[in-house]
């Protein structure tokens, strides 16, 4: 089985909008879910306005998850509150991920996601040094499957959470760009 990503299109939000009021999505994303708001929050990135990279994945051919990918230098203030917590060097980039349908979610496609995008990201983005990511610390199945995507517990501590209701702890997690077999 094999795991392929496009960025996300504007016709694709019926199927996003379905997968965040999905209950096993909508605890950690805390998204509104009319049209307009997923119009709102992920129309600019779809028409290439705003530069956060969103990519529905498939599964073979299925669509099976959403991936965003941020530069933090493109969100200046949400890399200086991670920085009370953990070392985050210029270029490095992070990503959220969702798998939609829940009965899909358990069966290790969380972590191929995960680990297929953070492995394009050395070629995508040939500045960055690592990619960061900080989850809710209660999102144990999160964090579980940057773990099996091969990324590393760097730090945990408080950040704004996306969903208030989870409260304020995270752990963060790392992968470090792989060192060339010319070096």
């Amino acid at each position: 089985m094999t795991i392929t990503w496009r960025r996300l299109a504007v016709a694709d939000f019926p199927l996003l909008r379905g997968w965040l009021e999905q209950p096993h999505v909508r605890r950690w994303w805390n998204h509104e879910t009319s049209p307009e708001a997923v119009e709102r929050d992920f129309g600019p990135a779809a028409r290439g306005e705003e530069p956060s990279e969103d990519f529905l994945v498939f599964l073979d051919e299925e669509p099976v998850g959403l991936v965003q990918r941020v530069s933090f230098a493109d969100y200046p203030d949400y890399a200086e509150e991670l920085r009370t917590l953990v070392e985050v060097p210029d270029g490095a980039v992070t990503v959220d991920y969702l798998v939609g349908d829940q009965a899909r979610a358990g069966q290790g496609i969380g972590p191929r996601m995960i680990a297929a995008v953070v492995e394009a990201t050395w070629t995508d983005h040939p500045g960055a040094p690592c990619v960061v990511v900080p989850v809710a610390a209660g999102n144990r199945a999160s964090w579980r499957a940057l773990e099996k995507a091969g990324l590393h517990r760097v730090g945990e501590g408080e950040l704004t959470p996306d969903n208030p209701a989870e409260g304020r702890d995270h752990v963060v997690y790392r992968a470090d760009r792989p060192r060339s077999s010319h070096s």
